[in-house]
């Protein structure tokens, strides 16, 4: 598979507001600090930033009101990709690689939006069934989806829901140290299993937690990325994935969907793999989305991340650490820093690989496998390296 954008576009900047259950500011305020911040983190000003890519968020503010509100005047690409995070930063990539722009700021501001059920946090897996249409029959539409599969899957495999606990486990243990990060409390398996259950086979502790925040990012070139002030993070690979049935109820099986063409792609395109990654950022929006990474990445074989999870838990430290020195979701992840639909993991990647994560930091960290989305329509995945 041609890649001809490898390593020739990093990121430069970062910018964050952290994450809140409680917010009272908009999403365009939430967007405008963390692109200024990322911005002047990119050690660039406003009159540099040529590219705007608006993620899709409910609510987030567009492309053209991010450039009035941040003064932007000569911008020369925009688009308005839908959540999750990779396919901005797919656009981003495809937009200074082809000399759209020079330096594009990818942004996505999100808020607990009173009228969706999971920012009431009220049941996130309740049927969304149109009003005024009764007799209508429950529908796995949305987040009910994750529930029939998850079962489908401890099904087929005879897992346990102790496959599922590790990964909050793990997600909550990663979160204490990151000062983002809205759940921070210590969280063991029996609290896992002790949670109150919504559908069966998920609980609360299944799912990630709604927040106010926004996060951005700035890419440019890796040719002038190494006369900014940051070591680059470079994009090595990048795709996005899908199959003809790509809708919850249309999803033939578990044995191919959305994260098996990522995974395809990502290995024909790069030159690293799970053996030379260093750090590991699956999405756990479900806790079932997180176990099909681990098993279509091939850390493990299908029905085994059960066996896998428990072979590679350290319990002194109550978390995962892959063959013994990879570590998944050191930020907490969506389950608990918050559900950021995958800009998080980016962020946490990228500075985890600029050495900047400060108690977190990986010694010597050099390549991340970030696979952002779940395994419908919205599968996504990137390997990241350090330059030099």
């Amino acid at each position: 598979m041609r890649s001809p954008a490898k390593d020739q576009v990093a990121f430069v900047g970062v910018g964050t507001t952290g994450f809140t259950r409680h917010g009272s500011r908009s999403a365009l305020e939430l967007g405008l600090e963390a692109s200024t911040k990322a911005i002047l983190d990119a050690g660039l000003t406003a009159d540099d930033i040529d590219g705007v890519v608006a993620v899709g968020e409910p609510g987030a503010p567009s492309a053209p009101q991010l450039i009035a509100a941040l003064g932007l005047d000569a911008v020369t690409h925009v688009s308005r990709p839908a959540p999750v995070v990779m396919n901005g930063i797919t656009d981003a990539v495809a937009a200074v690689f082809s000399g759209a722009c020079d330096h594009v700021l990818v942004c996505s501001a999100m808020l607990m939006l009173p009228w969706a059920s999971r920012g009431a946090a009220r049941d996130p897996f309740r049927s969304r069934v149109p009003s005024g249409s009764p007799g209508i029959p429950e529908s796995i539409a949305m987040a009910p989806a994750y529930a029939a599969w998850a079962g489908r899957y401890l099904y087929e495999t005879g897992a346990s829901r102790e496959v599922f606990g590790r990964v909050a486990v793990n997600s909550r243990t990663n979160a204490a140290a990151n000062p983002l990060a809205v759940l921070r409390d210590p969280l063991t398996l029996d609290d896992y299993y002790a949670a109150r259950m919504i559908r069966e086979p998920q609980c609360m502790l299944d799912m990630d937690i709604a927040v106010d925040g926004a996060d951005a990012f700035v890419l440019t070139t890796t040719e002038r990325a190494r006369d900014l002030p940051h070591t680059p993070v470079l994009v090595h690979a990048a795709s996005l994935g899908l199959i003809g049935k790509n809708t919850e109820d249309q999803l033939p099986s578990l044995a191919r969907h959305g994260q098996h063409v990522v995974v395809e792609a990502l290995r024909a395109k790069s030159d690293l793999w799970i053996d030379d990654v260093d750090l590991f950022y699956p999405y756990d929006g479900f806790t079932n989305i997180t176990v099909g990474w681990f098993e279509n990445c091939g850390w493990c074989g299908y029905g085994e991340a059960e066996d896998f999870l428990r072979d590679n838990w350290v319990d002194d430290q109550a978390r995962l650490l892959l063959r013994g020195r990879v570590p998944v979701n050191t930020h907490g992840g969506s389950l608990s820093e918050g559900g950021t639909r995958g800009t998080g993991h980016v962020r946490e990647a990228v500075t985890q690989l600029r050495g900047a994560a400060g108690e977190r930091q990986v010694d010597g960290a050099s390549v991340a496998l970030v696979t952002p989305g779940g395994f419908f329509f919205n599968s996504q995945g990137a390997v990241l390296r350090r330059d030099g």
